[in-house]
């Protein structure tokens, strides 16, 4: 038999393929002999992932950081002792635009970002606290007001207005809710205390909030035992309401009902100043400094006016005396 022999007969190279791989090659070759061997390990076209770790966690450090208190607190317009009732305000949203479109955005708000157990997760982390106290007093130009908070003096039940209580006088207004609240505040204004609780032109005041309907309750229930455990002379200053300040939360900044507030408020119901949850030192001497400060221009004040009214006294006195 005859062998066959079986060759594979090879496919001709195009002229154009090898031009275009020639020319690819040399610019390769020129281009490495430009860079040098350096570029192929250059850190801007290979990053180390431990450099990307490093600044995710910077960020997420950074972002976890308190930060001081960016704006003034308060509400615009100054307070008054009558409140809406609830036919009123009904009334309002019904008819009002304005009003509408409040209601709309606070509904939308709390259904987005606030859940059951909000307050009580914040907590853990810095201890519930949102901002760091201001170092100075916020300037009375810019400072906003405090809203007024009705409530049952612990003393004899009868009904306060915190605006009627504090016109005219520098006040500590302490927010209460739980009993590590009430730690919150203490480490805020016990220097203070200490210091300016006789001055007969400071003024302190504790109001146990509690606008969970079913916490009021209990709270009204428990008051004999709140007044053995509050001093004698605090219960005219201590005050229990269960007011409704879902639209005032915001504007003073009480954003955690798990922790206490503290907020200076000048003769004019001004707030002047503001702390939440457990305190610096350096808050706590910041608090001190504050109320020094707008008692003795206080102090100024009065004398002032005082001297200022026995000279106009005198000058009546001298006109009279002319004229008999």
């Amino acid at each position: 038999m005859a062998t066959v022999c079986c060759r594979r007969k090879l496919a001709p190279l195009r002229p154009s393929t090898f031009i275009w791989s020639s020319l690819a090659g040399q610019r390769y070759a020129s281009s490495s002999s430009r860079a040098g061997p350096s570029s192929l390990s250059s850190n801007s076209d290979l990053k180390s992932p431990s450099s990307d770790l490093a600044k995710a966690k910077t960020k997420s450090s950074s972002d976890d950081d308190l930060k001081p208190l960016s704006r003034p607190l308060g509400v615009r317009e100054k307070p008054a002792i009558r409140h809406q009732t609830k036919l009123e305000r009904l009334k309002e949203v019904l008819t009002n635009d304005e009003a509408i479109a409040e209601q709309r955005k606070h509904l939308v708000k709390e259904a987005v970002t606030k859940g059951y157990f909000h307050d009580l997760n914040a907590t853990r982390r810095h201890g519930g606290k949102t901002w760091i106290a201001p170092k100075v007093l916020i300037r009375e130009d810019r400072s906003l007001y405090f809203p007024d908070i009705c409530g049952k003096s612990l003393a004899d039940g009868s009904e306060q207005h915190t605006t009627s209580m504090c016109m005219g006088k520098i006040s500590l207004i302490c927010l209460l809710n739980t009993k590590i609240s009430e730690i919150h505040v203490a480490s805020f204004t016990t220097p203070t205390l200490a210091r300016f609780s006789s001055h007969p032109l400071f003024n302190h005041l504790q109001i146990n909030l509690q606008s969970n309907a079913l916490k009021s309750i209990l709270v009204s229930l428990f008051l004999s035992s709140l007044r053995r455990t509050i001093p004698p002379e605090q219960h005219p200053y201590y005050l229990v309401s269960s007011q409704n300040l879902e639209y005032e939360r915001d504007a003073i900044g009480l954003m955690n009902d798990r922790v206490g507030y503290v907020y200076l408020v000048d003769e004019n119901l001004r707030v002047r100043w503001a702390g939440c949850a457990d305190a610096t030192p350096e808050e706590a001497r910041s608090l001190e400094v504050c109320v020094s400060m707008l008692v003795n221009r206080l102090e100024k004040k009065r004398k002032e006016m005082e001297e200022q009214g026995q000279r106009l006294l005198g000058e009546l006195q001298e006109m009279s005396a002319s004229k008999s």
